[in-house]
């Protein structure tokens, strides 16, 4: 692995300013050697773009004093810096940065569980907190609150809620139960947003807004600022809850399961994230490619029935969960067992827990605010030296929408080789729909295949009118620019924005397709 180093610096000048990260950091807190740098490539991305994001070193700062100090240092070298919290953004970048020769500005020794409150039900957390870390927390202290865990819970709660990411409880929405920022912006200045902007605020976590514009918004998947604490609402322990499986045996039945869904979520008969699983999605986290099938291609349909069968699945899988009092639950699942039961062969089945049961099965934890790492089973699907990269777009919440992204990314996936690994999340009113790229990073055919095929997904996606929320760091410049209204009026604001608050582009450039006018000439490459 070739060393690499930012972009406008010469090597003394370079090692001059890993000499100042270390006096403010300590030296072994400055990484730079091809061995630690490891850590900061990602370990998903297809091979052909692997060079384009590489990190010249990384700092490791413990404090928002340490972060001052190291963006001074930054601002006088002209060095870019990519921020991550854990850097497990994995199958969107991981740790590495976009600009490659960045200097990665890890955050995980920022660890701290600053808060819960108990009786407000929220907590205040650093970057380097997981959702592990905040479950073990909670439960330690006997503290009745659940967090909504992303499927992988060694991650970052602070990050996962910047990248807009999502969980499967009521509150699966993180950005939308996110309440108030600490942010250190480039220039070192220490700014809380909201109630937090008060000396001695007290309801800082407690009412998003505060007092004239609100910005908490502005710093999720952007560049303008690094984020030092967040707070958080956590959803309080249901005396009772109830986690549900439907499942629906044709291809077609993803309109109707859409159709029903829909309205008990906006209704709250159903309150939580509820997944819509394809059979793939299912069987990859059970089982392996070749249990089913030896050929090229993508699995044949007799293939997948074969497994809907075995494995006694539906074609589409629903899985839902229903919180509160016993009575309440069991009101609540009677209207969605009956709204179900009008899809002609749908089968429902329930498990019923009280207060601090802990589900059947670790892959329905998530459901119940319990974190797991079930989500990287589905990696030995291809077999080999297995990978992914997703394409994320949001679909509106109906039947029609979901069927026509589900069946042009099923072509376009079949067209490169590849099964349809996917699934639905459910908003209020739009759905997550995540397609997974699996492949052996070993297999030259499968990695160029899967690189190529993203940019060709999102433009499928564009010609029907829907967009990514969230890409890869090899698709930023590419995503941006599918946001094209008024000759992409939304990204000129927002490099204006990123020029006024960062002139000297340090902080994270090309992130989310935003570059600072210093490094504008990399966009694309």
């Amino acid at each position: 692995m070739t060393p690499v180093r930012p972009p406008n610096l010469s090597e003394t000048r370079f090692l001059r300013a890993l000499q100042a990260f270390a006096s403010v950091v300590g030296a072994a807190n400055v990484q730079s050697s091809a061995d630690r740098l490891r850590d900061y490539a990602d370990p998903f991305t297809p091979q052909p773009m692997a060079e384009h994001f590489a990190a010249s070193a990384a700092v490791l700062p413990q404090s928002s004093d340490e972060i001052r100090e190291v963006l001074a240092i930054a601002r006088a070298y002209r060095l870019p810096l990519w921020p991550v919290s854990t850097g497990r953004n994995f199958a969107y970048g991981g740790a590495a940065p976009r600009l490659s020769g960045s200097v990665v500005l890890d955050l995980k020794r920022m660890n701290r569980i600053v808060e819960v409150n108990e009786t407000l039900a929220y907590a205040l957390v650093e970057p380097g907190v997981t959702y592990f870390d905040l479950h073990a927390h909670l439960r330690r202290h006997g503290i009745p609150l659940w967090i909504d865990p992303a499927a992988a819970g060694w991650g970052s709660v602070l990050g996962n809620t910047l990248e807009r990411g999502f969980g499967y409880t009521a509150y699966g929405d993180h950005a939308a139960n996110q309440c108030g920022m600490e942010v250190m912006l480039a220039n070192g200045e220490l700014v809380r947003t909201g109630m937090g902007a008060i000396e001695i605020g007290r309801a800082w976590q407690s009412y998003k807004a505060g007092f004239g514009p609100s910005y908490d918004a502005m710093f999720m998947q952007s560049n303008f600022g690094i984020v030092t604490k967040l707070g958080l609402w956590l959803m309080p322990q249901p005396p009772a809850y109830l986690l549900a499986q439907v499942k629906l045996p044709r291809e077609s039945d993803l309109e109707a399961a859409v159709e029903t869904l829909r309205p008990l979520r906006l209704n709250e008969t159903i309150r939580n994230h509820a997944v819509i699983e394809g059979a793939i999605r299912y069987a990859a986290g059970v089982s392996t490619r070749t249990d089913w099938y030896d050929g090229d291609g993508p699995l044949p349909e007799s293939v997948v029935g074969d497994i809907v069968a075995r494995l006694g699945i539906g074609r589409w899988n629903v899985h839902f969960a229903v919180y509160g009092e016993p009575d309440v639950v069991e009101a609540r699942f009677a209207s969605a067992r009956r709204a179900f039961a009008r899809v002609p062969g749908a089968s429902i089945e329930a498990h019923r827990y009280g207060a601090g049961d802990v589900p059947i099965g670790g892959g329905e934890g998530n459901m119940a605010g319990i974190p797991a790492m079930s989500a990287f089973r589905m990696l030995d699907w291809r077999g080999g030296n297995g990978a992914h990269v997703d394409f994320s777009p949001i679909c509106p919440f109906t039947g029609g929408d979901a069927m026509r992204q589900y069946s042009v990314s099923k072509a376009r996936l079949a067209e490169y080789g590849f099964d349809y690994y996917g699934g639905f999340t459910a908003g209020e009113r739009h759905l997550h729909h995540i397609v997974a790229t699996i492949f052996d990073r070993d297999d030259p055919r499968q990695v160029e295949a899967a690189a190529d095929l993203q940019r060709v997904l999102m433009s499928d996606a564009r010609a029907e009118g829907y967009g990514v929320y969230r890409t890869h760091l090899a698709t930023m410049d590419f995503a941006a620019s599918q946001y094209d209204f008024n000759d992409g009026a939304l990204l000129k604001m927002s490099e204006t924005i990123k020029d006024a608050l960062d002139p000297d582009g340090i902080l994270a450039p090309g992130k989310s397709g935003i570059w600072p006018r210093a490094w504008r000439a990399k966009r694309g490459n």
